[in-house]
């Protein structure tokens, strides 16, 4: 190839910075982007007098104008004549690529890349235009790129990003890193190393690459969202200052926000939780999630009379959660509105027939309103999913007893003091003295 046509190229070094392309930059601007201190010849080019000279200078001008559409006809012209010239292929892929014309500008760059593979940006766009649909695809393009251009982190940090695309999370892992040791500065590859150590479960080494990074900018919001992911992942306290902080940040993120609630009521924080909630945007949104948080924080301050109002409000956009009637039928049993559990909870076990919680929380409500022959109904599907212990043959042993069931009630009594080996000495005082009356009144039926 001509030098006259090596020093047009303009080398459309793409950059990603979180997955977004900006515009291409220009042969010059390239070349100094790569060696800062580096002249460029004086002095224009010996030209020589050739009308396929003109095409190219007419595609350049248009590209230099990011003028794509028009500098297509001057290089379909061009290559006509001249379908061996690598250069017109590559300056063809980037006005197609400029256009959005994917398929196009990725066949112009392969036919770039056959006639010289050595063209590091050929290798590079071509990378980088397959990482949106074809990131698999992309890798071995941007391989090549680190071959050619084995000093710059760019490369390594799309490739990173290509196998991070595709699945590759330890290999994305490697490229990152060396990245990173190539320009320790480089905030947007240690992010990305870390995010990808939190996919990999290593929130541990996720976390000394989000500190790393915010030493570097302090305030670099992707990083202090990984931080507090890191941190929640390792179960540490300082999870609860450091989502504060993305927050801070990053005002809107309501999932965020969101766990920062539930992390407040997990540690019994129930004023601070309800204060990051009204910090939703619009207020206390009445979203289902949001609607769970508040009733949980009005649980803890024991604000039981708006807890349950909230979950009706919870029900009604979502009537057939189990969850959420399962714990308001709980509400109405801590309250003694039998009626009410008993209700809420029939529907929770409807929903979810295996689930232990409801089932327990309804026979209690059986036995405590009265309903005896209901409690030990439900002790028996109960009995199914859990081996009753000590204090559950106490109480079937007062259903039976209550029902008058005198052979059941003693065998109930007795397996009670079989279990509990006297751990509970006033129900073992209750049951001896209930043998003593049932074993009487069994013999009078004799």
């Amino acid at each position: 190839m001509p030098d006259r046509l090596k020093r047009r190229v303009p080398a459309a070094f793409l950059v990603l910075v979180s997955a977004v392309v900006p515009p291409a930059l220009s042969a010059t601007e390239f070349r100094q982007s790569q060696n800062p201190s580096s002249k460029l010849p004086k002095g224009k080019a010996q030209k020589v007098q050739n009308p396929l000279n003109d095409l190219l200078d007419e595609a350049q001008a248009d590209l230099d104008k990011n003028n794509f559409e028009a500098a297509i006809p001057p290089l379909q012209k061009f290559l006509a004549e001249k379908p061996e010239v690598a250069f017109a292929h590559f300056q063809l892929a980037y006005a197609y690529t400029g256009l959005n014309r994917t398929e196009e500008a990725r066949a112009e760059y392969e036919r770039c890349i056959a006639l010289e593979p050595k063209m590091a940006e050929a290798q590079l766009n071509l990378g980088i235009l397959l990482l949106e649909k074809d990131p698999s695809a992309a890798v071995t393009p941007l391989r090549r790129a680190i071959e050619l251009l084995p000093s710059q982190s760019r490369p390594r940090f799309l490739l990173g990003v290509a196998q991070e695309r595709s699945g590759d999370l330890a290999g994305a892992a490697e490229s990152f890193e060396s990245a990173s040791h190539l320009n320790t500065g480089d905030a947007e590859a240690l992010t990305h190393l870390g995010e990808v150590y939190l996919q990999l479960k290593k929130p541990a080494e996720a976390e000394k690459k989000f500190r790393m990074v915010l030493e570097l900018q302090a305030k670099f919001t992707p990083a202090l969202r990984g931080l507090a992911l890191s941190l929640d992942a390792q179960d540490k306290p300082e999870a609860i200052a450091a989502y504060r902080n993305y927050l801070a940040a990053a005002p809107q993120d309501a999932t965020a926000r969101a766990r920062l609630v539930q992390l407040l009521v997990a540690n019994k924080q129930f004023e601070e939780a309800s204060a990051e909630a009204e910090k939703s945007p619009g207020g206390q949104v009445q979203a289902l999630d949001a609607l769970r948080l508040r009733a949980d924080i009005l649980i803890g301050q024991n604000k039981f009379e708006d807890a349950i109002a909230t979950l009706k409000q919870a029900i009604a956009l979502a009537p057939r959660d189990a969850q959420l009637h399962g714990g308001l039928g709980r509400l109405y049993l801590e309250k003694h509105d039998f009626a009410g559990a008993e209700s809420e909870l029939k529907i929770a076990v409807q929903l979810d027939k295996s689930n232990l919680v409801y089932w327990k929380d309804l026979t209690a409500t059986f036995y405590k309103s009265g309903n005896y022959a209901a409690a030990l109904a439900g002790y028996d599907v109960v009995e199914k999913m859990e081996k009753p212990n000590a204090g559950v043959w106490f109480i079937r042993a007062l259903c039976y007893d209550k029902l008058n069931q005198v052979q059941p009630a003693l065998d109930a009594y007795r397996k009670f003091l079989d279990l509990d080996q006297n751990q509970h000495p006033d129900q073992v005082w209750q049951a001896n003295q209930r043998i003593h009356v049932l074993e009487k009144r069994a013999e009078k039926k004799k």
